[in-house]
């Protein structure tokens, strides 16, 4: 019974094979030019991007060596390594004032690596002054601390060196009946910080105490001037 069920499928299979319908599974050439898609693995993805990646970043670092043509000159390029900077890339703006030193023409408070100086205008310069003062005249508490000469220093120098940029930017703004007022605060303010910087980095607590005792009143001065 069940070879007699077999025979009938395989005559039956026979008979619906036709010459024309092995003639129509034959190729063409329209099947031939049917693009065949290709499958790629994670992994071969993402080291033809790194490569990419890598490329793109090596003529870019190229093209930051190569001089420029028109003969003009550019800005000297950080010192790096292709991907990240090496060495500190930030400048100082240029001061107009008479508020350096005379004898030096700098001030012994700048910090040596520039500190980011944001444009904000000479209003929010103002404004930035008088929260300067603020944290210097909350330094006292360090002052009379003790034994903590490394932060007195550090602190000291960076609110300083914030200062003595916003007073020249607030300077130059300042009506010409306001500048003498103002380049003579600054002096006096500036005058005080390199001596008690000096106190400070010859650890002698007596002197630094009495030079801060003078800088306070500066301090507060600013505060009430700046007041915006």
């Amino acid at each position: 019974m069940v070879s007699s069920q077999i025979s009938k499928l395989v005559i039956t299979s026979n008979l619906n094979t036709s010459p024309q319908s092995n003639q129509n599974k034959q190729l063409t050439p329209s099947s031939c030019n049917t693009p065949i898609p290709i499958r790629i693995s994670r992994r071969v993805s993402l080291a033809i991007g790194v490569l990419t990646l890598f490329n793109q970043t090596q003529t870019k670092h190229a093209s930051a060596k190569e001089p420029a043509n028109n003969g003009t000159s550019k800005k000297k390029e950080p010192a790096n390594n292709g991907i990240w900077i090496t060495e500190p890339y930030l400048e100082y703006p240029t001061v107009s004032t008479k508020i350096m030193n005379e004898e030096t023409g700098t001030r012994s408070f700048l910090v040596k690596n520039p500190v980011f100086m944001a444009d904000i205008g000479a209003e929010m310069c103002r404004y930035r002054l008088k929260h300067s003062a603020f944290d210097l005249l909350a330094m006292k508490d360090l002052v009379y601390q003790g034994d903590v000469w490394p932060y007195i220093r550090r602190y000291l120098c960076l609110k300083s060196t914030m200062m003595y940029f916003d007073f020249d930017t607030v300077i130059n703004a300042a009506p010409e009946e306001e500048k003498p007022l103002l380049l003579n605060m600054a002096n006096r303010l500036f005058d005080n910080a390199e001596t008690l910087l000096d106190a400070v980095l010859k650890k002698d607590d007596e002197l630094m105490k009495s030079h801060y005792a003078n800088t306070e009143i500066i301090l507060q001065e600013v505060m009430t001037k700046m007041d915006v």
